[in-house]
């Protein structure tokens, strides 16, 4: 049995059905305990996000961003490869039924984002810089552990951090890159990742600040470009429409028949490529928006929990669900064809030579947000992994500097040179996704009340809900006794 076939049946053992399920149940739970929160109150959701013209959207004091960067650094890290050659891998492998399951898990996703970013507001910390900073391991450690003193918050937290950090296995894009400006272009895949990787070395060096600002103006540009391609492609097939939309539901629940250059797929097959691309485009259950948006200035935590409901409604049911439509629209999806290579052939079937090329240019540019902001998310990591050792800290990070564009270039080379396809590079992102979901399930499931409390404070305040408690402390470093009951849990 070689590597990729180990990989393969290890990829089918952790997105098996106990996952599946235990993701699903907990969304639905949160869901349905929260009164279908991110939709009832959606306009109030857009009002107070991507719609508020100025204040406290775009204000950020020094040790801390503002919302509006905060949402331009998550989406770039979410809305990226996920979106293009996900999709594409996603019905590749799956057929038409995985589009659904990538609905389904984006409608509990956008309540389950909203959950795990207000705890990492509640429960942020203050690091030796000055700086806040918030993140799913602090509210494990100070949440589980500290708050309700559940030793085994801080394990958790380890476990969690340890598991989200290997996703730099999964080379932050970069054989993606190659693969599709060698489909574009014909340009050699190791060539395009070699200066690709050099180009990000160079955004990282000009630091956090250049990387956010450039996020803030690339990253609403960037899908409003892209998602107007789409909707023409789909306007120019506008016929086919209700034929696809059957096609999704059809597959969804029944699979999908070899049709052809495609080879079939099963029900399992759609829900496991389905919700396996879902998390990973939208990061909805696997904690990594705690990273970005627990330096966030803002007045509540549930405020900036709406931030993460907005960036799996955009990057999942919008951009996704129209990159999805696109490829079912032009009907490449059955020449067998997989991968980022099949969103090019989507694209040069509508527009001809320039549709190979625009798909060329966004995906450098969609690549690029993920990168960056997945470098971020790993050096946040580190920061928290060796944060009572500020000295080994400093070169652990430094030598991740190193690290990371090389790790880039490993996996590309891993799947170019044992002669493999793209579908052994999501074989390896959906591997390295498993494991912080699940950890993060779990402690989404301890910290359930606290973020009731939460919830239910914020519609007192803001939406007239029930009534104010005066006494209520918005975040943990302002409550006294949880912040006695975590310093004295925490020393044990």
């Amino acid at each position: 049995m070689t590597i990729v076939d180990l990989l393969n049946k290890l990829d089918g053992l952790l997105w098996g059905t106990p996952l599946i399920a235990f993701a699903m149940i907990l969304g639905a739970y949160y869901m349905i305990r929260g009164k279908f929160f991110p939709f009832v109150h959606f306009g109030h959701i857009l009002k107070n996000t991507i719609l508020a013209k100025s204040g406290e959207s775009t204000k950020a004091d020094s040790d801390k961003i503002s919302p509006y960067r905060a949402f331009c650094l998550a989406v770039g890290g979410a809305v990226g490869m996920g979106n293009i050659s996900g999709v594409a891998s996603a019905i590749a492998v799956g057929g038409p039924g995985a589009i659904f399951w990538m609905w389904v898990w984006a409608f509990f996703g956008m309540m389950v984002k909203t959950v795990e970013t207000s705890l990492g507001l509640y429960y942020r910390r203050k690091g030796p810089d000055g700086r806040y900073n918030g993140s799913a391991m602090d509210y494990m450690e100070r949440g589980i552990k500290g708050e309700l003193g559940l030793k085994f918050g801080k394990p958790l937290a380890v476990l969690f951090a340890i598991s989200l950090f290997l996703m730099v296995l999964q080379g932050s894009g970069a054989y993606t890159v190659g693969e599709t400006l060698n489909a574009s272009f014909g340009l050699n895949l190791m060539a395009v990742v070699a200066v690709y990787v050099l180009f990000i070395v160079y955004l990282i060096f000009r630091g956090e600040n250049a990387i956010g600002k450039i996020a803030e103006k690339i990253v609403p540009v960037m899908c409003c470009v892209y998602l107007a391609a789409t909707v023409v492609i789909l306007l120019l097939n506008i016929t086919y429409l209700p034929e696809m939309f059957a096609g999704i539901f059809r597959g969804a629940f029944t699979g999908t028949a070899a049709v052809g250059g495609f080879v079939g797929s099963a029900v399992s097959l759609a829900i496991r490529q389905g919700v396996a691309r879902s998390v990973y485009s939208n990061e909805a259950g696997n904690g990594t928006s705690p990273l970005i948006h627990g330096s966030a200035n803002t007045i509540h935590p549930v405020r900036q929990g709406l931030w993460g409901a907005v960036e799996v409604f955009c990057d999942t049911l919008i951009v996704c669900t129209c990159s999805g439509l696109a490829i079912l629209a032009t009907g490449t999806w059955t020449t067998g064809t997989t991968g980022a290579a099949l969103g090019v052939l989507a694209f040069t079937d509508a527009f001809g030579s320039f549709g190979k090329y625009f798909l060329g240019i966004m995906t450098l540019l969609f690549a690029f947000t993920t990168s960056t902001t997945w470098y971020l998310f790993y050096q946040n990591i580190l920061a928290y992994l060796f944060q009572k050792k500020p000295g080994t800290l400093k070169a652990v990070q430094k030598g991740f500097t190193v690290a990371f564009p090389l790790i880039m270039l490993g996996n590309a080379a891993l799947v170019y040179f044992t002669g493999s396809s793209a579908d052994l590079f999501w074989t390896i992102v959906s591997i390295v996704t498993a494991f912080p979901l699940f950890f993060n399930m779990i402690a989404l499931i301890f910290l359930r009340k606290k973020f009731w409390a939460l919830l239910n404070d914020y519609k007192a305040r803001y939406l007239g809900i029930g009534q104010v408690d005066p006494n209520f402390k918005l975040f943990a470093e302002d409550d006294p006794e949880v912040m006695s009951k975590i310093e004295r849990n925490l020393k044990d």
